[in-house]
């Protein structure tokens, strides 16, 4: 989720969502990832849920 995302899902200021992100990514609890779609935005991802998709063969 990029952070206006999380400031629109969650009902909060986007402040508190801002420093909320910050205490994750310094706990390694979420992980950046760029975004293709528009390179402005950050994508933040939980760290466990990286780990726990299945990875699919390609062919």
């Amino acid at each position: 989720m990029t952070h206006k995302d999380l400031v629109q899902k969650s009902h909060l200021a986007p402040r508190t969502v801002r420093y909320a992100l910050k205490k994750l990514k310094e706990r390694g609890l979420i992980i950046e990832k760029f975004n293709f779609r528009d390179a402005r935005q950050i994508i933040y991802q939980n760290k466990t849920a990286q780990t726990t998709k299945p990875q699919t063969a390609s062919a």
